[in-house]
């Protein structure tokens, strides 16, 4: 069975719910998942044994939030490359965490990622749902393919 890890950052709650309903997505297709905040992520090592690793953070200011950033910095000296990716968060006005997150997922990382980033607007999560168990199964296509 493939394993997928989900690592998120949040600030009100709203990336990881998000980030539950990607897990059930990967859940439906069969996919054992594991979610973890990134401030819970100690070494990289932690991310070895997965076959697909999928990161969230929201948008604040423009920009994503603290933890992801550290998060990506430690995810460097993880060996990520070639294994499947996704990248997803929450916004209130412009959602570039997102599409940051799958760009250094793709370039630095090197991982093999899902179709483009999931943003979902906060306010409106609830018509989420769908996109982001979606978005899940979309991710395991990906590790069966």
């Amino acid at each position: 069975m493939a394993k997928a890890l989900i690592v998120y950052a949040t600030r009100t709650g709203e990336t990881e719910k998000i980030g539950e309903l990607i897990a059930e997505g990967l859940r439906f297709s069969g996919v054992e998942v594991d979610m973890i905040k990134t401030t819970d992520v100690k070494n990289a090592n932690e991310l070895n044994g997965y076959d697909a690793v999928i990161l969230g953070a929201p948008t604040y200011h423009g920009d994503m939030i603290q933890g992801m950033k550290t998060f990506l910095f430690l995810a460097e000296k993880a060996d990520l490359e070639g294994k499947v990716g996704g990248a997803f968060g929450a916004f209130g006005w412009s959602g570039e965490a997102p599409d940051r997150i799958y760009d250094t997922m793709l370039h630095i990382f090197k991982m093999k990622m899902v179709g483009t980033p999931l943003r979902l607007k906060a306010s409106t999560l609830g018509g989420g749902i769908q996109m982001a168990q979606g978005y899940g199964k979309d991710i395991a296509k990906l590790l069966t393919a």
